[in-house]
């Protein structure tokens, strides 16, 4: 019948037969719009996530679809169901890199098969950190491929030559396509493989721009397939965006066994290793480093390291306090500064403390304790570089501020520790007596703390032999503080 309806024509019915096979097996496109927040699916384009709540995060992508006799399956790749009982653990010893500021966070070290993902601003350190982490997984004779799409071979190798890392164990491999990098993988068989960074790698087959939402999903599920199959390591550096998330859809975050942010204040050499995800360990433990010549050196000492400049005199407006990095104590200088505002609107200016819960307490000061700060200029900054990120330094931060508003030094070993709450009431802490072991460590020997913290205090002196009681200074609320001082 098709034959009448060209005439009988048979080349031009060979031809529209041809035609016709093409096209059904000629992939289809499909349109989506996904969420780069967290991933969500759409069909049309909406202004909120209703999954997430964010506004203008979802974008359009095209996929195209496979021909359907790509989808035909065999009876050797399916999977059944297994017994939770039947299920054999292989031996997955950890791998102790010998840097315990990394070992520590990880667990007790790197898990064979684990997909770890690094997230930090730019130039903060994340690519000399996992140099050196390359340098130490060679040594314990590992093979490790060094993948980069921001750098030549030639700037890796000037890096390590500065690290000290040149190791014959460590191959470098510039490339952003990571279907040859997945290639050079099953071909070299490394214990390790390093990404640098998941935004520069695509795959020909997913129709999107480099570092778009659908091409950092797809890497990283590659990289995730490669890594439990072959049992290898795989280290995955992400760029981060204005508001300090890694850039890509969420989903980034739980496709991945490890999630380290690498922290820090450019202008300072101290740099901070948190745990956001840890599938193998705890999200408690956290890794200090300091920036120097060579590379990133781990801090045993982080307290002594932030208060290596002891003052003689003492000074108005400075107040020590505790803080927990983790289950780490970590004492740090809170210094503040109040002068009269020639302006019409005060200014208040706060480097590494919470600006808002600085606006809290200055509020609190002046209902509570009467003491005015309206019109005076706050300036609020922790020294070292650290930053505060807990409410149990509200006191010693209260105090720095009637200390200089009044010019009364405290005593240069005094730590203050208590959260401030609206109604003025200090609030006990938690961890009190890792804080205060630590501080008896470091030669301070008076101590302002929460009335509710009495009993801590007590069970710690009596456990440790240390005599606390006649040196402690407790309080209910922030007048009594205020009394102490004045």
């Amino acid at each position: 019948r098709k034959m009448e309806l060209y005439n009988g024509d048979e080349n031009i019915f060979i031809s529209i037969i041809i035609f016709e096979v093409f096209m059904s097996q000629t992939v289809k496109q499909k349109k989506k719009f996904i969420c780069a927040n967290c991933g969500a699916e759409y069909i049309s384009w909406m202004g909120k996530c209703s999954h997430c709540g964010e506004w203008n995060s979802i974008t359009e992508h095209i996929e195209h679809a496979s021909p359907k006799n790509v989808y035909i399956s065999s009876e050797a790749n399916i999977k059944h169901p297994k017994k939770l009982s039947d299920i054999q653990l292989n031996d997955r010893g950890r791998i102790s890199l010998g840097i315990s500021e990394i070992d520590r966070p990880l667990g007790g070290g790197i898990i064979p098969g684990s997909v770890i993902l690094w997230g930090g601003e730019p130039g903060i350190g994340k690519s000399t950190l996992i140099l050196q982490i390359c340098d130490a997984f060679s040594k314990k004779e590992k093979l490790v491929l060094y993948c980069s799409g921001e750098e030549s071979e030639t700037q890796i190798k000037l890096r390590a030559e500065r690290l000290n890392a040149n190791t014959d164990s460590c191959l470098v491999y510039g490339e952003n396509n990571l279907e040859n990098i997945l290639q050079q993988a099953e071909q070299i068989r490394p214990s390790m493989i390093i990404i640098d960074s998941i935004q520069t790698m695509y795959l020909p087959g997913v129709d999107s721009v480099m570092g778009s939402p659908a091409q950092i999903r797809d890497c990283t599920a590659s990289l995730v397939r490669i890594a439990k199959e072959q049992n290898i390591t795989v280290m995955i550096i992400g760029h981060v965006t204005k508001e300090g998330n890694i850039a890509g859809p969420r989903i980034l975050e739980h496709m991945v066994d490890v999630v380290f942010y690498l922290e820090g204040d450019r202008s300072y050499q101290f740099r901070i290793l948190r745990t956001v995800k840890n599938r193998f360990g705890s999200t408690a433990e956290s890794g200090l480093f300091v920036m120097e010549r060579n590379g990133l050196k781990g801090i045993e000492d982080p307290s002594k390291y932030l208060l290596r400049n002891d003052i003689d005199d003492k000074t108005s407006g400075s107040v020590i306090v505790p803080c927990m990095e983790g289950l780490r104590p970590i004492l740090v200088e809170i210094q503040a500064l109040t002068v009269h505002s020639m302006t019409a609107i005060p200014r208040r200016i706060a480097s590494g403390y919470d600006f808002n819960r600085l606006v809290i307490l200055l509020a609190v000061l002046e209902k509570k304790a009467k003491i005015h700060f309206s019109s005076d200029d706050v300036y609020v900054s922790v020294a070292g570089g650290y930053k505060v990120r807990e409410t149990a330094a509200d006191l010693s931060l209260a105090l720095a501020l009637i200390s200089v508003k009044y010019d009364i030094p405290l005593p240069t070993d005094t730590i203050a520790l208590g959260e401030i709450g609206l109604t003025g009431e200090v609030l006990p802490v938690s961890l009190i007596e890792n804080r205060l072991k630590e501080s008896v460590k470091m030669n301070f020997k008076k101590f302002i703390l929460p009335v509710r913290n009495k009993k801590d205090v007590v069970r710690f002196s009596e456990t440790h032999g240390v005599p606390l009681l006649k040196d402690v200074v407790f309080v209910k609320n922030i007048q009594e503080a205020v009394n102490y001082i004045k």
